[in-house]
C-alpha cells in the first residue's frame, strides 16, 4: 500500500498550557490556560532540523529525542508513513517542569502537526484518535485532554481507551498562576504518593470533585470548598514545601488555591475583581501571572494573516518571527479577551 502524501507548505500549530488535578480531581480534571507554545513544521527533502526559542532553548535536544519529534514520528506511523525530512521551529512560552503541561503541549503539538502536514490526515486521525494517541504517549489523559479540547475537561479511561468531556468555566473566574524559579520533576512528585490512602480521605475527595464541576462552571462561590484535596498535595510537600505553604496561606485568606498538576506552580481560581490583588500575595520568589482560560484548545493557525488579531501578530506565522515572538512578548503570549483564540482553526 502506498504511503501518505505530504503538503509542501509549512503548517503552524498553537497549543495551550494546562493545569491538571485542580485539587480533588487527581488524574482526571484539566484546565486549559491562555499561555501558548507555537510550532511551525515543514516537510523537507531529507534530514531533521530543529530550531528552539524561549523555554528549553538551552536544554532541549535538537534531534530525534525531542518529545515533539517523537510524538510526530508516532503520529506519522499511525498515518501510514514517515516523510523524508522535517524542519521544525518551536517558540516555547510554557514553563518546563512547573506543572503547567509543557510535555502534554509538546505531545499534542507534534501529533497535530503530523496530521496537518499529511494530506487526508484529519480523516485518518480524528479527534477521538488524537486523544487516545496523546494519552498513549503521555501516560494519562488529564493534561492532554485540556490541551486538545480547551476549557475545563474531565478525562477517564474506559476499556483501555482515553475519553474526555469538555465544559465551559464560569466567566467570572480568573486563573492566576504563581510560578517558582525551581522546577520539580513529575516523576519525583509522583514518587512521593502512597500506594493506599485512608477511606475517609478518598470519600472527601470524591465529594469535592463532584462539587468542583458545579463550582467551576456555575457557582464559583463554592470554589474554596470544592478545591479541597486530601489525596496528593500534602504528600508532595517534601518536594515543594514552598508551594504547599503558599497554597495553605492563600486558602487561609479565602482564596481557592491548589498545586497545579504535579507542581510546583500554584494555581488560584480568583474572582475577576480580586485577581490582581491575589497576584500580589505571593511575595518574592514567585512569578505571578493573571491568565485567561483557553476555550478553543490546540489548533492550526494560518501562516498568512491579512489583518493581525490579538494572537496572530504581523509575523503571519513566519518561522523567524515565531522564534522572535518567544523572546519579545509577542501578543500571542496570552489569550484574546475571554480566553478565545482569534483566527484559530480547531484541531
Amino acid at each position: 500500500m502506498a504511503g501518505p502524501a505530504f503538503r509542501a507548505a509549512a503548517v503552524r500549530v498553537r497549543v495551550p498550557a494546562s493545569s491538571a488535578n485542580l485539587g480533588p480531581g487527581f488524574d482526571a480534571f484539566g484546565l486549559a490556560l491562555g499561555l501558548y507554545d507555537d510550532v511551525v513544521v515543514r516537510v523537507a527533502d531529507s534530514g531533521l532540523h530543529i530550531d528552539i526559542a524561549g523555554e528549553g532553548a538551552d536544554t532541549l535536544p535538537r534531534d530525534e529525542n525531542h518529545l515533539l519529534v517523537r510524538s510526530m514520528r508516532t503520529a506519522f506511523d499511525v498515518l501510514g508513513g514517515q516523510p523524508r525530512g522535517l524542519e521544525v521551529v518551536c517558540a516555547n512560552r510554557i514553563p518546563h517542569g512547573r506543572g503547567l503541561g509543557s510535555s502534554s503541549a509538546a505531545i499534542c503539538a507534534g501529533i497535530l502537526a503530523a496530521r496537518a502536514v499529511t494530506i487526508g490526515g484529519a480523516e485518518r486521525l480524528d479527534q477521538t484518535a488524537l486523544l487516545e494517541l496523546a494519552t498513549e504517549i503521555e501516560g494519562h489523559p488529564d493534561n492532554v485532554a485540556a490541551c486538545l479540547m480547551g476549557g475545563f475537561t474531565l478525562a477517564w479511561t474506559e476499556a483501555g481507551a482515553a475519553r474526555a468531556i469538555r465544559m465551559d468555566p464560569s466567566d467570572s473566574v480568573v486563573p492566576v498562576v504563581f510560578v517558582p524559579s525551581r522546577p520539580v520533576l513529575t516523576e519525583t512528585a509522583r514518587g512521593l504518593l502512597p500506594r493506599t490512602v485512608p477511606h475517609v480521605d478518598a470519600a472527601v475527595n470524591a465529594g469535592r470533585a463532584g462539587l468542583l464541576v458545579e463550582a467551576l462552571t456555575r457557582r464559583p462561590e463554592l470554589l474554596l470548598a470544592a478545591t479541597e484535596d486530601r489525596l496528593h498535595q500534602e504528600y508532595r510537600s517534601p518536594a515543594m514545601p514552598e508551594s504547599i505553604a503558599l497554597v495553605n496561606r492563600l486558602r487561609s485568606e479565602g482564596v481557592p488555591a491548589v498545586v497545579s498538576g504535579a507542581g510546583p506552580t500554584v494555581l488560584a481560581l480568583a474572582e475577576d475583581g480580586a485577581a490582581d490583588r491575589i497576584a500580589r500575595l505571593a511575595g518574592e520568589g514567585w512569578a505571578a501571572n493573571r491568565l485567561a482560560f483557553d476555550t478553543a484548545g490546540a489548533g492550526v493557525l494560518p501562516l498568512v494573516v491579512g489583518r493581525p488579531g490579538p494572537e496572530d501578530s504581523a509575523d503571519g506565522g513566519d518561522p523567524a518571527a515565531v522564534r522572535a515572538s518567544a523572546h519579545t512578548g509577542h501578543p500571542g503570549d496570552t489569550a484574546a479577551p475571554g480566553g478565545t483564540a482569534a483566527g484559530r482553526t480547531p484541531a
